[in-house]
Order: C-alpha cells, then structure tokens, then sequence
C-alpha cells in the first residue's frame, strides 16, 4: 500500500474545500441574476434587477455574518452548557491543550468542560486569537492521554487552520442564497414576477414564463444545494484536521483510538442540536446511525480510520471491524 503523507491530505483537503467555495459562489451569481433578470423582465433594465437582486441579499447575508463572526462562538458554548475551566480545575486537560498549541504555533485557547458522560469535543471562535475549545467529561474519563491528544489536535487543527472562519463564509453565502430564494418565492406568490410586463411585449410572453420557471426551479432546490454544500464542506475539513491531528501529534494511533472509542460509544449527548452538531468531531446527533451518507455534516469513521491507516501505510480495517463501528459518523 502506498503511505500517504498527511501533507498532501491537507493539501487535498484545502483545495477540495475551496473548489466547495466557488461552486457556491457560481450558484449564487447565476440564481441571483436569474431571480432579478426575472422580476424585472420587461422593464428595459433587467439586467440592472439581476445584480441589485444578488447585491442585496449578499449585503443582507453579511450583516447576518459579522454578527455571527462577533458573537457566534458565546451562542455555541452557551448552547451547549459549557462552562469555562481554570488550570487549578482541569490540569491534565490544561497541559494537553497547551501541548497542542504549541506544536500549532497558536495561542492558547479558552477551555471549557460540559458536564455530559457522551464522549465528544469541538472548538469555536472567529481565529487563534479567540479561539475556544469545550470537551466533554464523558471524554475525559474514557479517553487515554494519547487518545485525548488526538482529539484535542483535531480540535486545534480547526483552530490553526481556520476551519470555522472558512465554514462562516460559506454559510454566509448559503444564507444569501436562501435570502434570495426566500424573496423570489414570496414576490412571485404575491405579484407574480415579472410576466405580466413580459406579456406586453411582443413575444415576451414565453420567455418570461421560461424564466419564471427556472428562477423557481433553483429557488426549490437551493435551500438543497445549500445544505449539501455546508456538509460536503464540513466533511472535507474534518479530514483536513485528523491529518493536520497527526502532524502536531506525530502519532496517527491517538486519533485512530480515539475514533473507534467515539463511534462504538452509545452514551447520546443532551447539550448538541441541530445548529452545533457539525462542530464536534463526531456528530452526536448521527452517532448512534440513520441517515443517509449524502447528507452526513462528518465523514464515516471507517473512512476516517481508514485515511489515518493509509499514513503509516497500515492495511485497512477488517471487515468485522468495519461492521462493528457501523461506518457511523
């Protein structure tokens, strides 16, 4: 087997991820102009509706963004009853997270504990500089100090690498686009778009109901594309953060434990809803199975485990193996 270096699973990742980044981009040019190229069809400007329509809600949308990018991380760890820990009350944890952070060439982060026996972690805020990271106590007594290691660099790799400024920009374009989807549906519900002037042009008639049909088509299917996009963008960073894990750990077995542990945990998590279950490293919300793998915020931990196996150049799991973690999340 060919051993993969974790480099170029993080080079992988990054440019998957921003590939991610463009077709968001693209959908959002093409559905903002055709919902204003519609509207204002008829009129003789209609290109000038297109890009108001697209400006407009991405001047909306980043409002929403800054607000979150400010005051995003204090709504997670108070959603999820995390309570900030001092040395004196957690040293281990302490002295792990500062290792962390110093193979990271990031500051250290706050760290926070929620009183729940589920094992899981995540971390939050806009950058190094104000960063957070909040374990579960069920983690900290089922979890080994290598084990812990290698969740607590995965965590700190979303940290040092930017992984929640990143995904911040992409909800905040996939919120524009719901925006724009929002306002086309409710515009041709209460004044049915722009049709009526195009039938007062010679043959504009079919054309308008052309454009009238597409620009409801793509409104129908972006919230969709919206919610595919955020999750294929949060399971390309997690396989970013278990390589970049391995490069401040320099020990792919942690992490590989620690997944294992994580996916054949049955404990659910109480303090997760559906607005912060992508942030943790296993989602605890899908943990225990369902759902179909498309719409999966995490990657399968076989294929998780798999990839860790692929840089020591180690054979996949078994198939029994397999069948006992489930593939869960």
């Amino acid at each position: 087997m060919t051993t993969t270096s974790f480099y170029s699973e993080e080079s992988a990742n990054r440019r998957n991820s921003i590939i991610l980044l463009f077709v968001v981009l693209a959908f959002l040019a093409v559905f903002g102009f055709v919902i204003g190229f519609s509207i204002g069809y008829g009129s003789g400007d209609e290109v000038a509706f297109g890009i108001g329509a697209l400006v407009i809600a991405i001047l909306i949308g980043s409002i929403s963004g800054v607000f979150s990018y400010y005051s995003g991380d204090k709504l997670v760890l108070a959603s999820s009853h995390a309570r900030e820990v001092t040395v004196q009350q957690a040293p281990q944890l302490f002295n792990v997270v500062n290792e962390m952070a110093l193979a990271a060439g990031v500051p250290m982060p706050r760290v926070y504990i929620i009183d729940d026996p589920s094992p899981n972690a995540f971390a939050t805020g806009r950058d190094p500089q104000h960063s957070s990271i909040a374990v579960t106590t069920g983690l900290l007594q089922k979890m080994n100090r290598e084990e812990l290691q290698g969740v607590l660099g995965h965590e700190m790799s979303h940290v040092r690498n930017y992984d929640i400024r990143f995904t911040l920009l992409v909800g905040v374009m996939v919120g524009s686009i719901a925006l724009l989807a929002g306002f086309f549906l409710r515009y041709t519900f209460w004044f049915g778009g722009g049709s009526r002037r195009g039938n007062d042009r010679e043959g504009g008639g079919g054309l308008a109901v052309v454009l009238l049909l597409v620009g409801l088509v793509m409104a129908a299917l972006s919230y969709f594309f919206g919610a595919l996009v955020q999750m294929a963008v949060s399971r390309q960073r997690e396989y970013l953060a278990d390589a970049s894990s391995v490069e401040l750990t320099r020990n792919p077995h942690g992490l590989e434990s620690a997944l294992a542990k994580l996916a054949s945990d049955n404990e659910p998590l109480h303090s997760v809803n559906g607005a912060t279950q992508h942030l943790y490293i296993v989602n605890p919300l899908k943990k225990l199975g369902g759902g179909s793998a498309l719409f999966s915020t995490h990657p399968p931990i076989v294929d998780r485990i798999n990839r860790l196996r692929q840089l020591t150049g180690e054979a996949p799991i078994s198939q029994l193996e397999s069948r006992q973690l489930g593939g869960l999340e």
